[in-house]
Formats: structure tokens, C-alpha cells, sequence
């Protein structure tokens, strides 16, 4: 009786794969149709692929650029986000969960409230405090529409998150460990850095992951900071072509820009899969 009931649970979790990887699926054959087959077969497969679609949706067309700009931008500004939202998360939740002081959790759960405020109500003060915000030779105009900005706004915003996911991980390791490193002469950056940094690798992991998918596809704050049409992100890039591409009916081209913008989000959570599935579990365990 409870392998049959155990068989029978399968059921609605393949139905629940099937609901979720049928959209994917659709999209990565309907990028290589061409516009009429779109509309005269909407579910039926490419007669013949039109692997064109990809090359119009990289390099653009008719004088309008297409995905390649937008994708060196948000490959430049999610990775450079990322890791400065890891050593700065990491070192904060270290700080606050090893080295105990009055008010340490006072000030680690004013970094975990900050996952409660919403991200629209923070778009207009965040605007009017970078535009105001000048450097010479750096931002002589602000921070808006400048790459730098939108990092810094990333990491801030991100770093809520990062030192709630942290916390359980860096509060599991015995604080032995890094007592015993500094009996042996290493410094507290050391132990730090080369102790409890490799030990934590779990929950960096898993806040890299979602660090990643959640800056690759941020559409409301780059919309706000950024103005010129050279420095977008791949979002901005991609609703730009998803307005051009409604007047000159080359929907192929949309469906294959749509797939290029998901698959590298896709390939991380693919690549680190097995360590985000083990991580998450050490975290609930852990925290």
C-alpha cells in the first residue's frame, strides 16, 4: 500500500514538470519559425529552421542594434554586482554572527527587515540621491544613467537577502575554529578569509545563484537610473526591441531574443543545481 501511494505521488509532480517546461519548450521552437508559421501554427513545429532569427536578434536590423550591446552591459554589471554583494555580505554576516557586541542582532535584523521594503517606493528617493551625488572625473553629472550607480543600488538592495541567507550558515560554524587559527598566529582577516570563507561556500553558493537570476533580469530600477540607450541592461534592451519588433511584424526574431535573455539564467541554476538543492537544505538545517 505505501509503494502504491508512493507511485502514485509521481503523478502530480510530473504534471507539475510538464506545466513548467512546456512554456520553455514552446519558446525554443518558436524562435526558429518564421513570422507566418507563428501566426498559422502557433503550436505546430518549424517546418525549417530559421536559425537567422538569432543573428537579427544579436546584431538588430534596420539601423537598430540588437541584443549584443545590452548583453556585454548586463553581463559586466551583474558580475561585478554579484561579487561585491558576496565579499560585503559575507564579511558583514560574519562580523555580526562571530564576533558578538551590543546591538549585533539588533543590526543583523535591521539587514534582514530590509527584504520588506518594496522596490518601488525606494525607486524615486534612490534617483533624486544619485543625481545629486557627483564625483569629478568619476560622475561630474551624478550617478544616474551610470553604470556605477546601478552597481552600488544592487548591492545595497541585494545585501538584505545576502546576510539573511548567510546568517544560518556562518552561525553553524564553530567559532573553535577560528580561536584555534589565531592561537596559530592568523590574523582575523585570515581566518576570515581563508577559514570560514571556504566552510560557508554552501550558502554563498546559494546566495550567488539568486543574486544572479535576480540582477540578470531587474527591469525597475535600471528603467529609472538609466536614460541612455547605450548603457542598458539586457531587460531595457529587450523591451526596446519588443516595441520595434510590433511594427515590423518579425516576430521570429522576438521569440529568439526572448530565448537568448532566459538561457544564461538558466545555465547557472543548471550548473549549480546540485550544490543550490544541498545548500538550501543545509541552510534549513542549519539556521
Amino acid at each position: 500500500m505505501h509503494r502504491r501511494l508512493s507511485t502514485w505521488s509521481y503523478v502530480p509532480l510530473c504534471g507539475y514538470a510538464l506545466i513548467v517546461l512546456f512554456p520553455l519548450v514552446w519558446l525554443t521552437y518558436t524562435s526558429l519559425k518564421s513570422t507566418p508559421e507563428i501566426f498559422l501554427g502557433p503550436w505546430a513545429l518549424p517546418r525549417a529552421p530559421h536559425w537567422e532569427n538569432f543573428v537579427h536578434a544579436w546584431q538588430g536590423s534596420s539601423g537598430e542594434p540588437g541584443l549584443g550591446p545590452y548583453f556585454l552591459n548586463s553581463v559586466v554589471i551583474t558580475g561585478v554586482s554579484v561579487v561585491l554583494i558576496l565579499m560585503v555580505g559575507a564579511a558583514a554576516t560574519y562580523s555580526l554572527t562571530h564576533y558578538r557586541f551590543r546591538g549585533s542582532e539588533l543590526i543583523l535584523n535591521l539587514f534582514t527587515s530590509g527584504m520588506a521594503f518594496p522596490i518601488f517606493l525606494a525607486a524615486v528617493p534612490l534617483f533624486l540621491l544619485l543625481n545629486q551625488t557627483r564625483i569629478p572625473g568619476l560622475a561630474p553629472k551624478g550617478f544616474t544613467n551610470h553604470p556605477v550607480g546601478l552597481v552600488a543600488v544592487y548591492v545595497a538592495y541585494s545585501l538584505p537577502f545576502t546576510v539573511f541567507v548567510l546568517s544560518g550558515f556562518f552561525r553553524a560554524l564553530p567559532r573553535e575554529l577560528g580561536e584555534a587559527a589565531r592561537v596559530d598566529g592568523a590574523g582575523h582577516f585570515a581566518v576570515f578569509h581563508r577559514v570560514m570563507m571556504p566552510l560557508a561556500r554552501p550558502g554563498l553558493i546559494v546566495a550567488g545563484v539568486f543574486n544572479v537570476i535576480g540582477i540578470w533580469n531587474e527591469y525597475p530600477l535600471a528603467l529609472v537610473l538609466l536614460s541612455d540607450r547605450e548603457r542598458f541592461t539586457l531587460p531595457l534592451g529587450l523591451a526596446q526591441i519588443t516595441q520595434r519588433q510590433q511594427y515590423s511584424v518579425d516576430f521570429g526574431s522576438l521569440f529568439a531574443a526572448l530565448l537568448i535573455v532566459l538561457l544564461p539564467a538558466f545555465a547557472v541554476y543548471l550548473a549549480f543545481q546540485r550544490q543550490l538543492r544541498q545548500g538550501l537544505t543545509a541552510g534549513a538545517l542549519k539556521g
